[in-house]
Protein backbone atom coordinates (compact mmCIF):
# COMPACT_ATOMS: atom_id res chain seq x y z
CA UNK A 1 0.00 0.00 0.00
CA UNK A 2 1.05 3.21 -1.18
CA UNK A 3 0.02 7.19 0.21
CA UNK A 4 -0.44 10.36 -1.52
CA UNK A 5 0.42 13.14 1.26
CA UNK A 6 0.00 16.46 1.06
CA UNK A 7 1.86 18.59 3.53
CA UNK A 8 0.72 22.11 4.24
CA UNK A 9 3.87 24.07 5.44
CA UNK A 10 4.29 27.97 6.28
CA UNK A 11 7.70 30.16 6.14
CA UNK A 12 6.78 32.60 9.12
CA UNK A 13 8.61 35.29 10.17
CA UNK A 14 10.61 34.39 13.11
CA UNK A 15 8.85 35.44 16.06
CA UNK A 16 11.83 35.58 18.19
CA UNK A 17 13.30 38.73 16.93
CA UNK A 18 10.07 40.78 16.68
CA UNK A 19 10.94 44.74 16.62
CA UNK A 20 9.46 47.59 16.01
CA UNK A 21 9.27 47.43 12.37
CA UNK A 22 7.42 43.85 12.68
CA UNK A 23 4.03 45.37 11.41
CA UNK A 24 2.55 47.67 8.82
CA UNK A 25 0.61 50.62 9.35
CA UNK A 26 -2.64 48.32 7.73
CA UNK A 27 -2.01 45.60 10.07
CA UNK A 28 -0.64 42.99 8.26
CA UNK A 29 3.31 41.52 9.06
CA UNK A 30 6.30 43.46 7.70
CA UNK A 31 7.71 40.01 6.68
CA UNK A 32 10.94 42.01 4.61
CA UNK A 33 11.90 43.01 8.28
CA UNK A 34 12.26 39.47 9.93
CA UNK A 35 14.31 36.54 8.91
CA UNK A 36 12.54 34.09 7.39
CA UNK A 37 12.06 30.17 8.88
CA UNK A 38 9.83 26.88 8.30
CA UNK A 39 6.80 27.37 10.83
CA UNK A 40 7.95 24.76 13.69
CA UNK A 41 4.89 22.66 13.68
CA UNK A 42 5.08 22.40 10.29
CA UNK A 43 7.90 20.27 10.53
CA UNK A 44 6.72 17.97 13.07
CA UNK A 45 4.04 17.00 10.70
CA UNK A 46 6.74 16.93 7.55
CA UNK A 47 7.79 14.13 9.90
CA UNK A 48 4.52 12.30 10.40
CA UNK A 49 4.26 12.28 6.72
CA UNK A 50 7.84 10.77 6.26
CA UNK A 51 7.72 8.25 9.09
CA UNK A 52 4.54 6.88 6.80
CA UNK A 53 6.92 7.01 3.94
CA UNK A 54 9.35 4.52 5.63
CA UNK A 55 6.47 2.32 6.55
CA UNK A 56 4.41 2.56 3.48
CA UNK A 57 6.75 2.05 0.35
CA UNK A 58 5.52 4.07 -2.56
CA UNK A 59 4.52 6.63 -0.57
CA UNK A 60 4.92 10.29 -2.26
CA UNK A 61 5.03 13.35 -0.23
CA UNK A 62 3.96 16.63 -1.50
CA UNK A 63 4.91 20.31 0.00
CA UNK A 64 2.61 22.81 -0.54
CA UNK A 65 2.95 26.14 0.43
CA UNK A 66 1.28 29.78 0.34
CA UNK A 67 3.86 32.69 0.02
CA UNK A 68 5.83 35.27 -1.88
CA UNK A 69 9.10 33.74 -4.38
CA UNK A 70 11.22 33.25 -1.34
CA UNK A 71 8.86 30.89 0.37
CA UNK A 72 10.07 28.05 -2.22
CA UNK A 73 13.33 27.86 0.27
CA UNK A 74 10.97 26.44 2.66
CA UNK A 75 10.25 23.69 -0.60
CA UNK A 76 14.00 23.24 -0.88
CA UNK A 77 14.00 22.38 3.37
CA UNK A 78 11.49 19.85 2.73
CA UNK A 79 13.12 18.03 -0.08
CA UNK A 80 16.65 18.16 2.04
CA UNK A 81 14.87 15.99 4.49
CA UNK A 82 12.77 13.55 2.42
CA UNK A 83 10.09 14.99 0.32
CA UNK A 84 9.07 14.12 -2.90
CA UNK A 85 8.29 17.47 -4.33
CA UNK A 86 7.05 20.93 -3.89
CA UNK A 87 4.51 23.54 -4.57
CA UNK A 88 4.59 26.96 -3.88
CA UNK A 89 1.16 28.81 -4.51
CA UNK A 90 2.10 32.73 -5.40
CA UNK A 91 0.19 36.00 -6.68
CA UNK A 92 -0.11 38.97 -5.24
CA UNK A 93 -3.53 38.68 -4.89
CA UNK A 94 -2.64 36.12 -2.32
CA UNK A 95 -1.05 38.71 -0.25
CA UNK A 96 -2.49 39.86 2.92
CA UNK A 97 -4.94 36.77 3.62
CA UNK A 98 -6.25 36.05 6.98
CA UNK A 99 -6.76 32.55 7.98
CA UNK A 100 -9.89 32.67 5.90
CA UNK A 101 -8.75 33.57 2.49
CA UNK A 102 -5.70 31.04 3.73
CA UNK A 103 -7.56 28.36 3.83
CA UNK A 104 -9.63 28.40 0.51
CA UNK A 105 -6.54 29.21 -1.61
CA UNK A 106 -4.99 26.46 0.07
CA UNK A 107 -8.02 23.80 -0.30
CA UNK A 108 -8.00 25.26 -4.17
CA UNK A 109 -5.07 23.86 -4.69
CA UNK A 110 -5.54 20.94 -3.03
CA UNK A 111 -8.32 20.45 -5.42
CA UNK A 112 -5.80 21.10 -7.95
CA UNK A 113 -3.34 18.23 -6.76
CA UNK A 114 -6.02 16.14 -7.12
CA UNK A 115 -4.94 12.81 -5.15
CA UNK A 116 -4.78 12.59 -1.81
CA UNK A 117 -5.34 10.04 1.23
CA UNK A 118 -3.92 12.70 3.91
CA UNK A 119 -3.66 16.28 4.03
CA UNK A 120 -1.40 17.24 7.17
CA UNK A 121 0.30 20.33 8.92
CA UNK A 122 1.20 21.91 11.58
CA UNK A 123 -1.69 22.58 14.73
CA UNK A 124 -0.64 26.09 13.95
CA UNK A 125 1.63 29.20 12.75
CA UNK A 126 4.02 30.97 14.94
CA UNK A 127 2.64 34.49 13.15
CA UNK A 128 -0.80 34.21 13.76
CA UNK A 129 -0.90 31.41 16.99
CA UNK A 130 -5.13 30.77 15.48
CA UNK A 131 -5.04 26.70 14.55
CA UNK A 132 -7.42 27.58 12.12
CA UNK A 133 -6.58 27.53 8.80
CA UNK A 134 -5.98 23.03 8.92
CA UNK A 135 -9.77 22.65 10.07
CA UNK A 136 -11.06 25.19 7.88
CA UNK A 137 -8.93 23.55 4.72
CA UNK A 138 -11.04 20.49 5.73
CA UNK A 139 -14.53 22.18 6.02
CA UNK A 140 -13.60 23.34 2.83
CA UNK A 141 -13.06 19.68 1.31
CA UNK A 142 -16.06 18.35 2.99
CA UNK A 143 -13.26 15.77 4.58
CA UNK A 144 -12.71 14.78 8.23
CA UNK A 145 -10.31 16.02 10.63
CA UNK A 146 -8.01 14.79 13.49
CA UNK A 147 -6.67 17.88 15.34
CA UNK A 148 -3.73 17.84 18.10
CA UNK A 149 -2.08 14.45 16.99
CA UNK A 150 0.76 13.40 18.22
CA UNK A 151 1.44 10.04 15.66
CA UNK A 152 0.05 8.85 13.05
CA UNK A 153 0.52 5.49 14.10
CA UNK A 154 -0.97 3.32 10.87
CA UNK A 155 -3.06 3.16 7.73
CA UNK A 156 -4.85 0.24 7.12
CA UNK A 157 -8.43 -0.86 5.55
CA UNK A 158 -8.85 2.85 4.29
CA UNK A 159 -8.60 4.61 8.23
CA UNK A 160 -5.60 5.99 10.08
CA UNK A 161 -4.82 5.48 13.91
CA UNK A 162 -3.67 8.20 15.45
CA UNK A 163 -2.91 9.59 19.10
CA UNK A 164 -3.67 12.86 20.15
CA UNK A 165 -3.27 15.21 23.18
CA UNK A 166 -6.40 16.86 24.40
CA UNK A 167 -6.49 18.84 27.54
CA UNK A 168 -7.12 15.60 29.93
CA UNK A 169 -4.68 13.47 28.28
CA UNK A 170 -4.07 11.22 25.52
CA UNK A 171 -6.71 9.60 23.15
CA UNK A 172 -6.29 7.36 20.37
CA UNK A 173 -8.62 7.45 17.17
CA UNK A 174 -9.59 6.08 14.03
CA UNK A 175 -10.41 8.00 10.77
CA UNK A 176 -11.21 7.42 7.22
CA UNK A 177 -9.35 8.58 4.28
CA UNK A 178 -9.43 10.85 2.90
CA UNK A 179 -8.32 13.13 5.95
CA UNK A 180 -7.31 16.12 7.26
CA UNK A 181 -4.61 16.14 10.29
CA UNK A 182 -3.17 18.58 12.42
CA UNK A 183 -0.03 17.78 14.24
CA UNK A 184 1.35 19.47 17.33
CA UNK A 185 4.38 20.44 18.25
CA UNK A 186 4.98 17.97 20.81
CA UNK A 187 4.91 14.83 18.29
CA UNK A 188 8.29 13.61 16.79
CA UNK A 189 11.17 16.61 15.92
CA UNK A 190 11.58 16.55 11.79
CA UNK A 191 14.50 14.46 10.67
CA UNK A 192 17.30 16.82 9.81
CA UNK A 193 18.72 17.08 6.45
CA UNK A 194 20.36 14.04 4.56
CA UNK A 195 23.24 15.19 2.57
CA UNK A 196 22.39 13.22 -0.62
CA UNK A 197 19.30 15.06 -1.01
CA UNK A 198 21.12 18.01 0.14
CA UNK A 199 23.08 17.60 -3.30
CA UNK A 200 20.57 16.35 -5.26
CA UNK A 201 18.13 19.70 -4.63
CA UNK A 202 20.75 22.10 -3.89
CA UNK A 203 19.80 23.76 -7.07
CA UNK A 204 16.23 23.17 -7.34
CA UNK A 205 13.73 26.37 -8.00
CA UNK A 206 10.71 27.64 -9.06
CA UNK A 207 9.80 30.22 -11.56
CA UNK A 208 10.02 33.03 -9.94
CA UNK A 209 14.07 32.45 -8.59
CA UNK A 210 14.60 31.68 -12.74
CA UNK A 211 13.48 34.65 -13.55
CA UNK A 212 14.98 35.49 -16.78
CA UNK A 213 18.37 33.43 -16.10
CA UNK A 214 18.61 31.30 -19.10
CA UNK A 215 21.29 29.43 -18.31
CA UNK A 216 19.98 28.33 -15.04
CA UNK A 217 16.36 27.86 -16.99
CA UNK A 218 18.59 25.28 -19.61
CA UNK A 219 20.03 23.59 -16.25
CA UNK A 220 16.74 22.74 -14.55
CA UNK A 221 14.88 21.79 -17.83
CA UNK A 222 17.63 19.13 -18.08
CA UNK A 223 16.85 18.11 -15.02
CA UNK A 224 13.01 17.85 -14.01
CA UNK A 225 13.16 17.08 -10.84
CA UNK A 226 14.97 20.37 -9.95
CA UNK A 227 11.40 21.91 -11.05
CA UNK A 228 9.35 23.38 -8.36
CA UNK A 229 5.87 23.83 -9.20
CA UNK A 230 4.70 27.12 -8.88
CA UNK A 231 0.85 28.49 -9.30
CA UNK A 232 -1.34 31.21 -8.99
CA UNK A 233 -5.32 31.81 -9.29
CA UNK A 234 -5.36 31.19 -12.45
CA UNK A 235 -3.62 28.11 -11.90
CA UNK A 236 -6.38 27.12 -8.86
CA UNK A 237 -9.47 28.87 -10.54
CA UNK A 238 -9.81 30.31 -7.45
CA UNK A 239 -12.19 33.46 -6.89
CA UNK A 240 -10.25 36.68 -6.41
CA UNK A 241 -13.05 37.90 -4.15
CA UNK A 242 -11.92 35.32 -1.65
CA UNK A 243 -8.49 35.54 -2.02
CA UNK A 244 -6.25 38.23 -0.34
CA UNK A 245 -7.10 41.34 1.74
CA UNK A 246 -10.58 41.08 -0.68
CA UNK A 247 -11.24 37.47 1.14
CA UNK A 248 -10.14 38.85 4.77
CA UNK A 249 -13.04 39.34 6.75
CA UNK A 250 -10.62 39.74 10.07
CA UNK A 251 -9.38 43.58 10.11
CA UNK A 252 -6.45 44.83 12.44
CA UNK A 253 -8.52 47.59 14.76
CA UNK A 254 -4.78 48.70 16.20
CA UNK A 255 -1.39 47.90 17.04
CA UNK A 256 0.69 48.82 20.03
CA UNK A 257 4.14 48.53 20.72
CA UNK A 258 4.66 47.38 24.59
CA UNK A 259 7.98 46.90 26.45
CA UNK A 260 8.60 45.66 29.43
CA UNK A 261 10.65 47.49 31.70
CA UNK A 262 12.13 46.30 35.34
CA UNK A 263 11.05 48.58 37.67
CA UNK A 264 13.76 47.87 40.43
CA UNK A 265 15.92 45.28 41.16
CA UNK A 266 17.35 43.72 43.94
CA UNK A 267 20.67 41.69 44.56
CA UNK A 268 20.78 38.32 46.51
CA UNK A 269 24.02 36.82 47.81
CA UNK A 270 24.48 33.26 46.45
CA UNK A 271 24.25 31.53 49.96
CA UNK A 272 21.00 29.08 51.35
CA UNK A 273 19.59 32.26 53.95
CA UNK A 274 19.47 34.83 51.56
CA UNK A 275 17.58 32.79 49.33
CA UNK A 276 15.23 31.51 51.70
CA UNK A 277 14.81 34.77 52.90
CA UNK A 278 13.86 35.55 49.05
CA UNK A 279 11.68 32.98 48.79
CA UNK A 280 9.81 33.20 51.99
CA UNK A 281 9.38 37.03 50.78
CA UNK A 282 8.00 36.08 47.37
CA UNK A 283 5.61 33.78 48.97
CA UNK A 284 4.18 36.18 51.15
CA UNK A 285 3.15 38.47 49.10
CA UNK A 286 1.88 35.70 46.11
CA UNK A 287 4.95 36.52 43.88
CA UNK A 288 4.67 32.71 43.52
CA UNK A 289 3.11 29.71 45.35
Amino acid sequence: MSLNIIVLAKQVPDTRNVGKDAMKEDGTINRAALPAIFNPEDLNALEQALKLKDMYPGTKVTLLTMGPGRAAEIIREGLYRGADDGIVLSDRAFAGADTLATSYALSMACRKIGKYDLIIGGRQAIDGDTAQVGPQIAEKLGLPQVTYAEDIISVEDGKALIKRRIESGVETVKAPLPLVVTVNGSADECRPRNARNVQKYKYAASPSEIGTDEEKKAFIEKRPYLAIGEWNTQTVEADLSQCGLAGSPTKVKGIENVVFTAKDARRVENNDEELEDLIKELIANHTIG
